[in-house]
C-alpha cells in the first residue's frame, strides 16, 4: 500500500453544540437541584424533576403560581420574595439560604441561587432559580456541632478536675508524707542500728512514692503551662516523662511568632500528650521528634517517631480511643488532625489549631479635662 487509509483512533472529535433538546433534557432530568424559571413578576414558567423531588409539586400543579408559595409565613410577610427578585436585578444574582415550604406543608433547608436572565437587547426576560435541599446536611452539621459542644464542655471539666486533683495531691498527700519522710529520717538518726536500717528503708518507700505523686500530678495538670506557657510545659514532659522515665531520646522545636491561649497551650499539649504516649506504647521507637510553629494563624504540631509504623484503624469505628481524643481536640479547637503511617520507618502524627489573639481588655477611661 503507498498510504495508510485505516482512520486515526486518536483523533479529536470536534465537540458539537448541544442542541437546545439536548439542553432542556439535562435540566428537566437532574433529580438533586430543583432548576425553573420565573417570569418577570416571579410566577413559574418551567420546572423541572428535580423541583417536583424537592418540593412536591408536579409541573401541572405548580406553573403558573407564584414563586413566594415556596416561602414560610413569615418571609411572605416581610417582603421577602420580592427583595431577592429586585437582589438579583441589581446584583445580577442572589444566592440565600434559609427555610422552604413544600407541597404538603413541611418544611426544608434550602440552598437557593436567582440568577437575573437578559436578553441582548437588556430587556430583563425573567429569573432562572436554582434550589437544594440541604436538611440532611444542616441536621448532620447540627449534630456535629452540638458533638463538638458537648465535648469541649467535657474537656473544660476533665481538666479543671485534673487542676483540682492535682492541687490536692500535692498540697495534701505529698506534704505530708514529705513530713512523715522528715520524721523517719530523723528518727533513724536516733535509735539502735537493726530499727534505724529498718526506717532507712522506710523513708526510702517514702520519697519512692512521693517521687510517684509528683509524676502523676505533672501528668494531671504539668506546672509549666499556667507558670511559663507551653514551651517550657513541653519541655518538662519530654524530659521528665520521654527522657527520664521512657529512656527515650528526643528532640524538642519551636518557632513561635507569640504564646498561645492558655486554652490553645492546653489543646496542643494534650495531644502531644497523647501522641506521645501512643509512641511509648505502640511504636517500640527509639527516638521522637516534636515541632511547634506558627503558621496560617495558628499552631502546627508534628510528632514524628522512628519506629514500626504499623498503621492504626482511623476508619470511625476501630480506632482506639486515643486516637479519637486527638481528633476530637483538634476538630473541637476549630482546626484538623492526621496520623501517617509507614512501616519500617515510623508514624507522622500531625496537626493545626488556631491560635486566637488574647482578648484585650478596654483602656481606662481618661478623666481628665
Amino acid at each position: 500500500m503507498t498510504g495508510d487509509a485505516r482512520p486515526r483512533t486518536n483523533a479529536r472529535r470536534e465537540a458539537a453544540p448541544p442542541s437546545e433538546t439536548a439542553f432542556t433534557l439535562l435540566v428537566q432530568g437532574v433529580l438533586d437541584y430543583g432548576i425553573f424559571m420565573l417570569d418577570p413578576q416571579g410566577y413559574i414558567i418551567s420546572w423541572n424533576a428535580g423541583a417536583e423531588r424537592i418540593k412536591g409539586y408536579s409541573a401541572a400543579d405548580i406553573l403558573g403560581e407564584h414563586f413566594s408559595v415556596f416561602y414560610p409565613p413569615e418571609d411572605q410577610s416581610s417582603g421577602k420574595p420580592q427583595w431577592e427578585l429586585e437582589t438579583a436585578v441589581a446584583e445580577g444574582r442572589l444566592e440565600d439560604e434559609g427555610w422552604r415550604i413544600r407541597k404538603d406543608g413541611s418544611r426544608f433547608w434550602a440552598n437557593v441561587v436567582i440568577t437575573a436572565l437578559w436578553d441582548a437587547q437588556g430587556v430583563l426576560q425573567g429569573f432562572g432559580k436554582v434550589t437544594r435541599d440541604m436538611s440532611e446536611r444542616r441536621a448532620a452539621q447540627h449534630a456535629l456541632t452540638e458533638r463538638r459542644r458537648l465535648f469541649g464542655h467535657l474537656v473544660q471539666a476533665q481538666e479543671t478536675e485534673r487542676r483540682r486533683i492535682a492541687w490536692d495531691v500535692h498540697d495534701d498527700s505529698i506534704q505530708a508524707m514529705v513530713a512523715v519522710g522528715m520524721r523517719l529520717e530523723l528518727l533513724a538518726e536516733r535509735v539502735p542500728e537493726p530499727f534505724s536500717a529498718e526506717l532507712q528503708r522506710l523513708d526510702a518507700t517514702v520519697r519512692e512514692a512521693i517521687g510517684r505523686l509528683r509524676s502523676l500530678t505533672f501528668r494531671l495538670h504539668p506546672p509549666g503551662i499556667d507558670r511559663h506557657g507551653l514551651v517550657d510545659g513541653l519541655s518538662s514532659h519530654l524530659e521528665g516523662v520521654v527522657g527520664s522515665s521512657w529512656g527515650m531520646a528526643y528532640s524538642f522545636e519551636h518557632e513561635l511568632e507569640r504564646a498561645p491561649t492558655s486554652e490553645t497551650a492546653i489543646t496542643v499539649f494534650r495531644i502531644v500528650q497523647e501522641a506521645l504516649l501512643n509512641v511509648h506504647k505502640h511504636a517500640r521507637a527509639s527516638r521522637v521528634g516534636v515541632r511547634v510553629e506558627s503558621v496560617d494563624g495558628g499552631l502546627l504540631t508534628r510528632v514524628v517517631d522512628d519506629g514500626t509504623g504499623a498503621p492504626m484503624s482511623q476508619d470511625g469505628t476501630h480506632e482506639h480511643f486515643g486516637v479519637i481524643e486527638m481528633r476530637e481536640r483538634a476538630e473541637t479547637a476549630g482546626g484538623w488532625w492526621s496520623m501517617r503511617s509507614v512501616p519500617g520507618t515510623g508514624t507522622t502524627v500531625e496537626f493545626w489549631v488556631p491560635n486566637p489573639l488574647p482578648l484585650q481588655e478596654p483602656a481606662p477611661k481618661d478623666d481628665t479635662l
